[in-house]
């Protein structure tokens, strides 16, 4: 990666679901000539485009959008592999001021933070563990890392089974557990000191509004035709992809398992425990990122033009 890179003008934008973080981003690329781009890990997937909420191609012809449904579904995509995105995209259009917008705090970690220098897993571990998590439950699955890396069993829920599935492979492949990888990181894609920063913080009872209202739009516009081209796909279960909230309660629906209204309501709950878990997060996280209520329309217009002159 090239010196320009590293310093090259950006503005990152964190935030839960449905919390206005697109609107904003696409709010600032266009007053400064910038490019929006993805900080998501599930608007990555080419199949999703409805259910992850992905940009609409008129938004995509207002600015430049990158690093959006470049992958296929069965790719177990990781956010090392983001990183080495990020990094190109950065030097393909290192001309132009960067709008970073997700809410993957994993992702906005990595690039600001360095990623630790984890060597490749060896495919046949990764498959035992993969078969492995099929066949017992995710708290047997946790107890097993307690074995391994009892550092990383202390930081992990039972319930987040990709990050444990990836304890696990790492210490088995390579005979030392993560925490330890963790230790030593990379240089960051994006140095934080410097940047423009803002984490959306939104009032609940908006957020649970917008949730809603936007949910049962991405069920109005094809969400369900999606879900069932999706779950046609007959993908390892295991994959990253299946974590996309909403994505079950969907293909249940899809396949005649549940009634669609169920299925909504479901989808709605899930997605709203999930931007309460986003919330936290950013809380612990990221407490020294300013926060930005987009219901203060003043502000929010206020904070758009001063980003926007900083990155011009």
């Amino acid at each position: 990666m090239t010196a320009e890179t590293v310093e090259r003008r950006a503005v990152l934008i964190a935030g839960p679901t449905a919390s206005g973080k697109s609107a904003l981003a696409l709010a600032i690329a266009e007053r400064c000539y910038g490019v929006v781009i993805n900080a998501d890990s599930m608007q990555v997937y080419r199949e999703l485009r409805i259910l992850t909420a992905r940009p609409s191609p008129e938004d995509e012809a207002r600015a430049p959008h990158r690093l959006y449904g470049h992958v296929d579904g069965s790719d177990g995509y990781t956010v090392a592999r983001y990183i080495q995105d990020l990094e190109r995209t950065l030097d393909e259009t290192a001309g132009r001021p960067a709008v970073i917008v997700g809410g993957t705090g994993l992702y906005f970690n990595a690039m600001t933070q360095g990623l630790s220098d984890v060597p490749p897993i060896d495919e046949k571990v990764r498959a035992f563990w993969r078969e492995r998590a099929r066949s017992i439950s995710p708290a047997a699955l946790h107890r097993e890392l307690a074995v391994v890396d009892p550092t990383l069993h202390g930081r992990l829920h039972p319930n987040d089974t990709q990050r444990v599935l990836r304890a696990l492979e790492v210490a088995d492949s390579t005979g030392r557990p993560l925490s330890e990888w963790q230790e030593k990181r990379s240089r960051p894609a994006i140095p934080g000191a410097g940047l423009a920063r803002v984490v959306m913080a939104p009032a609940r009872d908006w957020l649970h509004a917008r949730i809603d209202e936007r949910f049962r739009a991405m069920v109005a516009t094809g969400g369900l035709d999606e879900a069932a081209a999706f779950a046609a796909l007959h993908l390892d279960p295991a994959l990253p992809v299946m974590k996309a909230i909403g994505l079950p309660e969907m293909m249940a629906a899809a396949r005649g398992d549940v009634p669609i209204t169920e299925a909504v309501e479901a989808a709605i709950t899930a997605t709203r425990q999930y931007a309460k878990r986003q919330e936290t997060w950013f809380r612990n996280q990221m407490p020294e990122w300013p926060r930005l209520d987009p219901e203060a329309s003043r502000h929010f217009l206020a904070v758009v033009d001063d980003i926007a002159q900083r990155m011009k």
